[in-house]
C-alpha cells in the first residue's frame, strides 16, 4: 500500500491523561512505522518532550488553543495546505466539522459532557449534546480507551457499534525502570521529608476523584490502627494538581482531625512519582468515574497493592489484581485499607497479580491496532471495529 500522510493534533499534550496518551502513541508510532508520513500539529516545544523520532515525522507549528475559533480555523487551514489523507484528534473535540480529510477520534471518557450538562440550561445542554453527537457521528473511526467508555458512547450518542473500537491505554515506559534504589529513597527523604510509611493517592483532585472520602477513610483507618497498636506514624500522601480550586479537601482534613498525617505535594515529575508508587504501602484510588484509569496500573507495575472502585472502567482495568470497594462507602474503603495493610499473604498475592495485570496492557499492541485503522481509512475502507481482547 502507498504511504499515506497522517496528521496528529498534539496541542493538548501538556494535559493530564490526554498528554500521556499523545506522547506514548507518537513515540510508539515512531518505533513501528517508518513508511507513512506523520505531521504533528502543535507546539514544536511539545514535540521535543516526546524525544527523538524518525525522519518520517514532521512538526507543523500551530500555537492557537484547540478550543478557540482561531485555533479551529488554523487547524483546518493547515490540514488543507498539507493535503493530509487522515487526521487523528486524540480527544473529544467540539467542532471538527468541514475538515478537508477524514478524522479519527480518541474518546477517553464522556465525563466533561455529563458534568457540563448538569450545569447548563436546557437549551445549552441540548446544543452541547447535539454537537457532541454530530462530532462523533462524523468520525471515520472512534477509538474508545475501554469497553466501559465504548458502551457509554454507544448508549448516550447512539453511535453504531461498528464505528467504535476499543483500544486500551497502557502505562508510560518510565514507570517500568525497576524498583526504587537507596538513592531514590534518599531523594524523597531530602526533597520531601518523607521518612515514614504512607498510603498514596495520585491523580487530579477534582470532585469525581473522591479524594474527600479517601481522607475520611484514612482518618477512620488511623483510629482502627490505634486500637491495633500498628503503624502509629502512617501518613496519607496526595499527589496531584493545584488545591486552590478544591478548598473542601483542606476542610475535610481539619474536620477529620488528620492535619498532621495528610500531606498534599501537588505535581511531581514522573521520575519522582515512580519512587512514591514504589514506596507506598497501598495505592488508594476510589474514583467515582474513570474512562480508563491509569494510576492503579502504574502502581501495580511497581508491585504496590491497590484499593480502587468497583464502578466505571476500573474493574475492567485492574482485573483480579486489586481490592474493589464501593467508592461511596467510607467505611468499606477503610476496611479494605486495613485488611490490605495488615494481611501480608494478601499483599504478596496482590503484588504478583499486579505485575501480571500491568503487563497485559501494551502501547505496542494498541498502536498496531491504530495503524491498521489508519491504513484502512486512508484507502477508503472501514476497519472492522470491535472490542480489544479483554485484558483480564
Amino acid at each position: 500500500m502507498p504511504a499515506v500522510k497522517i496528521a496528529i493534533d498534539i496541542r493538548r499534550m501538556t494535559e493530564f491523561g490526554v498528554g500521556t496518551y499523545i506522547r506514548n502513541v507518537v513515540r510508539t508510532l515512531g518505533r513501528l512505522d517508518h513508511e507513512n508520513q506523520f505531521l504533528l500539529i502543535g507546539s514544536p516545544a511539545k514535540v521535543e518532550e516526546i524525544g527523538s523520532l524518525p525522519p518520517n515525522f514532521h512538526t507543523v507549528a500551530l500555537l492557537a488553543p484547540d478550543r478557540s475559533v482561531q485555533g479551529y480555523r488554523e487547524f483546518r487551514t493547515a490540514l488543507k495546505r498539507l493535503d493530509c489523507d487522515l487526521v487523528h484528534i486524540p480527544n473529544l473535540f467540539s467542532v471538527p466539522r468541514l475538515l478537508p480529510c477524514p478524522y479519527v477520534m480518541t474518546v477517553h471518557d464522556v465525563l466533561q459532557h455529563m458534568s457540563r450538562a448538569r450545569e447548563q440550561t436546557g437549551f445549552w445542554r441540548s446544543l452541547h449534546f447535539q454537537m457532541t453527537k454530530r462530532v462523533l457521528g462524523g468520525a471515520a473511526r472512534i477509538f474508545a480507551v475501554s469497553n466501559f467508555t465504548r458502551n457509554e458512547i454507544e448508549k448516550l450518542f447512539e453511535i453504531p457499534p461498528d464505528r467504535v473500537e476499543v483500544v486500551y491505554n497502557a502505562i508510560d515506559e518510565r514507570f517500568l525502570h525497576g524498583h526504587a534504589s537507596a538513592a531514590d529513597r534518599d531523594l524523597i527523604a531530602r526533597r520531601y521529608q518523607v521518612t515514614y510509611p504512607f498510603l498514596l493517592y495520585a491523580g487530579r483532585v477534582s470532585p469525581h476523584k473522591n479524594v474527600v472520602r479517601t481522607i475520611e477513610a484514612f482518618s477512620a483507618l488511623k483510629t482502627e490502627l490505634e486500637r491495633d497498636q500498628a503503624y502509629p506514624d502512617l501518613k496519607l500522601i496526595i499527589i496531584g494538581d493545584d488545591l486552590s480550586g478544591n478548598p473542601d479537601l483542606r476542610r475535610t482534613v481539619v474536620r477529620s482531625g488528620v492535619q498532621n498525617d495528610v500531606r498534599f505535594l501537588g505535581f511531581v515529575p514522573i521520575e519522582v512519582l515512580r519512587i512514591f508508587y514504589d514506596e507506598a504501602k497501598i495505592f488508594v484510588f476510589p474514583s467515582l468515574y474513570e474512562g480508563f484509569g491509569l494510576p492503579p496500573l502504574e502502581a501495580m507495575a511497581h508491585g504496590t497493592p491497590v484499593v480502587t472502585s468497583n464502578v466505571s472502567s476500573l474493574p475492567e482495568v485492574v482485573g483480579n489484581a486489586a481490592v474493589l470497594v464501593n467508592p461511596e462507602n467510607v467505611f468499606e474503603i477503610m476496611r479494605a485499607l486495613h485488611r490490605v495493610l495488615m494481611d501480608q499473604p494478601l499483599r504478596d498475592r496482590m503484588k504478583e497479580r499486579g505485575y501480571q495485570q500491568a503487563a497485559r496492557f501494551s502501547w505496542e499492541t494498541s498502536v498496531r491496532r491504530i495503524l491498521e485503522a489508519y491504513g484502512q481509512i486512508a484507502q477508503g475502507g472501514q476497519p472492522h471495529a470491535g472490542q480489544q481482547p479483554a485484558a483480564d
